[in-house]
């Protein structure tokens, strides 16, 4: 079995660490920069809420990044949280009715 892939860091955690904290800014302040409430960006920031593709755009002008670095952060992190829970749906290849099984390793 292959070795289990590392969590990749939610979104509001990279702000809250690679922006937020080296601009010395508080919530308070860098949610009226960006213009959302300051639960808004406190939800984000401790990773209850994930960038929406307005958020991204508000974060690239405000930090002088694309939005694209956002959103692929977002989806990163999304797809991990998924393959995470993978294994416990109630999942099945779709095949056409009455074909036989072709076992491909």
């Amino acid at each position: 079995m292959g070795t289990q892939e590392m969590a990749p860091a939610h979104p509001g955690e990279v702000l809250k660490g690679l922006y937020l904290e080296p601009l010395e800014k508080t919530i308070t302040q860098a949610a009226t920069d960006l213009g959302v409430s300051r639960r808004t960006l406190s939800m984000l920031v401790n990773g209850h809420l994930g960038i929406s593709a307005e958020m991204a755009l508000r974060l690239s002008k405000a930090l002088s990044t694309t939005p694209e670095l956002w959103l692929n952060m977002q989806q990163s992190y999304d797809l991990w949280e998924a393959k995470q829970k993978i294994k416990t749906l109630n999942v099945h290849v779709m095949r056409k009715p009455n074909t036989e099984t072709i076992a491909i390793f």
